[in-house]
C-alpha cells in the first residue's frame, strides 16, 4: 500500500509540473471522485493489474476528451481485456482529435478499416502513423510491413522499393505471393521452412494450408509423414493429426491466404511472439488480441495468451483462456490439461498436480504418443521414476528403428534408472543413446557425471565431459559438471575456474552455489565458502536435504560434514 501511495504522489507531481500535459484541462475542473478513480486506474495500470485499471478508467470517463494521457491508457486497457471493438469506438468517437495522436490508436483504426475491407482508409491511417515509426524498435517493422501488405492487397502486386527486415521479410514475401496466387509461392514457403537461421517450423502449417487449397493432397500427406508428434509444436502435431484423419477442411476453417485479415492477423501474432520473447507480456497480449480481432477463427493462437499470463503469475486469467480450448483440438486440449496441472503445482504442490493430470490422462481412450511422453515427463519430474520408466518404455517399443527421437527417450529413461540406482540399465540406455547421437552434449554430461559420482571409469568420464564442454561451453549445467569433476579428482584450482563461471551463468541455482562453497573451502577461502553456503539457504529452490547438509558445513566445516 505504501508503494502505491508513493507512486500516486509521483504521478500527481508529474501531472501538475510536466509541460507534456499542458494541453490538458486543469485538474480544478474535475471532481475529486473522478480524479480518485483516474489515479487509482493509473496505479493499477502501472502495476500490470489491468482488470482493476479498466474498472477505475470506466468510472472516470469524464476525462475522456479532456486529458491527453487518459484516452491512451483507457484504449490500451480495453484491448488488453480483449475489448478491441470497444477500444476502436472510443478512439473513433473522441471529440478531441489531438488525443488520438499515438501509434496504438492508428494501429487500432487500421485494424478496424481492414475488418471493414476499407483498404484506402487503412492506408490513410497508416500514413498518419508514420511519425511514430522510430518511437521503438518494433514500430518501424510494423509500419513498413503494413505498408507492403496494403500495397499488395490494393494493387494486386508486390511493392518493389521496400525495406528489408531479414527473415521477417521472407515470411511476408511468402504470404504476399500466396495471396496473389503466384507460382513461386511454393519455393517461398520451402525457403522459409528450411531456413537455418532459426526455427520456422510453424510455417509448415501455412504451407500445408496452401497445398490443400491447391488440391496437392499427396504432397500434404508426405509432409505429415515426416513430422513426429513428440518433437513437433502444438500446431504441427494438430496438423499431422488432421492429415492422418483426412480432416483437410479443418485447415481452411482457421486460415486462408485469400483473406487479407487472416494474413495481417498472422503478422500481428508474429509481433506478439516477438514481444513475448522480450518478456514484454502486456505488449504481447495487446498485439495478440488485435490478431484475434482480425482472425477470430484462429482460436489456437490463444495458447500464447495463456502462456503469457502463466509466466506473469496471473493464473486465474490463464485458466480463463484455457477453458476456451475445446476437446476437438486434441493436442491443444492436452496443452490445456498440462498447463492447468502446472498451475495446480504452483498453488498446491506437485502431488496435487500429478494427481490432476493422471486423472485426466486416464480418461483419454486412445492417448497419442505425445500425451504418453508428457505424462512420463510429469512422473519423472515428480520423482516417480518407476512410472516414468513404464511410459518411456511404451513409447520406445513403438518407435521405428530409424526414429530421430529414440536417443532422447533413451536418455530420459536412462536418467530415471540412474535415479533409482539401477546403474546397469541406466548405463545401457545412456550408451545406446550416444550410439544414435554421439555428439549429444547433455547425454555425455549425464553419463560422465554419473560415473564420476560412482568413482567409475574416471578417465573416460573426464574425456566425455571435456567433449560435452567443447560442444556447449556456455551451458551452466555442463560447466558445473566439468568443474565438479575436477573437484572430485582434487584438482581444486581448475575446479574453481569452471564453477565460478557456472555461478555467473546460473547465479540462483542451489547446487552450483553449494559446489562453489565446497571448492572455496578446499582452497582455504573459508569465509567466502560460508558466504555461498548461507546464500544457498536463502534460495527458494533449495531442497531440505541440501539445507540440512549445508547447516552442518557452516558450523563444522567441510571436512567434518
Amino acid at each position: 500500500m505504501f508503494n502505491k501511495l508513493i507512486k500516486l504522489i509521483v504521478v500527481l507531481g508529474l501531472f501538475y509540473q510536466t509541460s507534456v500535459y499542458s494541453k490538458s484541462a486543469s485538474f480544478n475542473d474535475f471532481n475529486s471522485r473522478d480524479l480518485s478513480n483516474y489515479f487509482s486506474g493509473i496505479i493499477a495500470f502501472e502495476n500490470n493489474d489491468n482488470s482493476d485499471a479498466l474498472k477505475f478508467f470506466n468510472a472516470s470517463k469524464v476525462l475522456l476528451n479532456k486529458h491527453d494521457a487518459y484516452l491512451k491508457r483507457y484504449a490500451y486497457s480495453l484491448v488488453l481485456e480483449n475489448k478491441v471493438a470497444q477500444a476502436i469506438n472510443v478512439i473513433k468517437n473522441g471529440n478531441n482529435k489531438s488525443n488520438l495522436d499515438f501509434f496504438d490508436a492508428y494501429i487500432l483504426l487500421i485494424a478496424d478499416s481492414l475488418k471493414k475491407n476499407n483498404l484506402d482508409q487503412a492506408e490513410k491511417y497508416l500514413n498518419l502513423s508514420l511519425k511514430f515509426q522510430n518511437e521503438n524498435r518494433f514500430n518501424l517493422v510494423i509500419f513498413e510491413t503494413l505498408r507492403q501488405y496494403l500495397h499488395t492487397f490494393k494493387n494486386k502486386k508486390i511493392l518493389i522499393n521496400k525495406k528489408n527486415f531479414g527473415n521477417i521479410s521472407i515470411i511476408n514475401q511468402a504470404f504476399q505471393r500466396c495471396y496473389l496466387k503466384k507460382e513461386n509461392t511454393r519455393s517461398s514457403f520451402l525457403n522459409l521452412i528450411n531456413n537455418s537461421d532459426g526455427d520456422y517450423s510453424r510455417y509448415i502449417f501455412f504451407y500445408i494450408n496452401y497445398l490443400i487449397e491447391n488440391n496437392q493432397i499427396e504432397e500434404v500427406k508426405a509432409i505429415a509423414d515426416q513430422l513426429e508428434y513428440i518433437n513437433s509444436t502444438l500446431l504441427l502435431s494438430q496438423s499431422k493429426s488432421w492429415v492422418e484423419n483426412k480432416k483437410f477442411k479443418e485447415f481452411g476453417k482457421i486460415f486462408s491466404c485469400n483473406n487479407h485479415n487472416d494474413i495481417i492477423g498472422e503478422f500481428l501474432f508474429l509481433i506478439s511472439n516477438l514481444y513475448s520473447s522480450q518478456d514484454d507480456i502486456e505488449k504481447s497480449n495487446f498485439y495478440l488480441n488485435l490478431s484475434n480481432y482480425l482472425n477470430p477463427k484462429f482460436i489456437l493462437n490463444s495458447t500464447l495468451a495463456a502462456e503469457n499470463f502463466y509466466l506473469n503469475d496471473e493464473y486465474d486469467k490463464a485458466k480463463k483462456i484455457l477453458k476456451k480450448i475445446d476437446k476437438q483440438y486434441e493436442f491443444y486440449y492436452w496443452f490445456r490439461v498440462k498447463k492447468e496441472a502446472q498451475i495446480i503445482i504452483k498453488n498446491k504442490g506437485y502431488n496435487e498436480g500429478i494427481n490432476f493430470i493422471s486423472s485426466k490422462f486416464s480418461k483419454i481412450k486412445n492417448p497419442n504418443v505425445k500425451m504418453v511422453f508428457d505424462i512420463a515427463n510429469f512422473y519423472k519430474n515428480s520423482k516417480n521414476y518407476e512410472k516414468a520408466i513404464e511410459y518411456y518404455t511404451e513409447i520406445i517399443s513403438s518407435l521405428s528403428v530409424n526414429s530421430e527421437i529414440k536417443s532422447d527417450l533413451l536418455y530420459r529413461r536412462g536418467g530415471s534408472y540412474e535415479r533409482l540406482g539401477n546403474y546397469q540399465k541406466a548405463d545401457a540406455d545412456l550408451k545406446h543413446s550416444l550410439e544414435i547421437n554421439p555428439d549429444d552434449a547433455y547425454v555425455l554430461n549425464y553419463l560422465a557425471y554419473s560415473w564420476l559420482e560412482r568413482d567409475y571409469k574416471k578417465d573416460e568420464a573426464m574425456q566425455m565431459l571435456e567433449k560435452a564442454y567443447t560442444l556447449r561451453s556456455n551451458d551452466p549445467y555442463i560447466t558445473d559438471s566439468i568443474g565438479w569433476a575436477h573437484y572430485l579428482i582434487k584438482n581444486y584450482n581448475e575446479a574453481e575456474k569452471y564453477i565460478k563461471k557456472a555461478v555467473e551463468l546460473m547465479p540462483e541455482d542451489p547446487t552450483v552455489n553449494d559446489h562453489y562453497g565446497d571448492i572455496l573451502w578446499k582452497l582455504n577461502r573459508n569465509i567466502q565458502a560460508r558466504y555461498f553456503w548461507n546464500y544457498v539457504l536463502k534460495l527458494d529452490d533449495t531442497d531440505e536435504d541440501i539445507k540440512e547438509k549445508i547447516n552442518i558445513k557452516i558450523i563444522e566445516g567441510l571436512n567434518n560434514s
